[in-house]
């Protein structure tokens, strides 16, 4: 899920992704340790008017590990249609 928000965007804050998954801070931060440790997403931490921001951005290995997720669950969900169709018209 985080992959896919962060597929649209060029970059995305902390507190936005927290919203948008509706994962909790422990959560997040938790799953952004294992995706960057992956080499998928690249993590930014900066002060903003004396207050911590953390930005996310996907890397080209997560761009490119997300798209082909992406391909193959299309790809799943064509052989399942499939499947179905045959077994209406049998």
């Amino acid at each position: 899920m985080i992959l896919a928000h962060l597929y649209v965007v060029e970059s995305a804050d902390f507190i936005f992704l927290m919203r948008q998954t509706g994962l909790t801070q422990g959560n997040l931060s938790a799953h952004m340790s294992k995706l960057e440790k992956a080499g998928y997403i690249k993590i930014k931490k900066e002060f903003v008017n004396r207050r911590p921001h953390t930005l996310l951005r996907l890397t080209d290995k997560g761009r490119e590990s997300f798209k082909k997720y992406v391909q193959s669950m299309k790809h799943i969900f064509n052989g399942v249609s499939e499947r179905r169709k045959n077994e209406k018209s049998s």
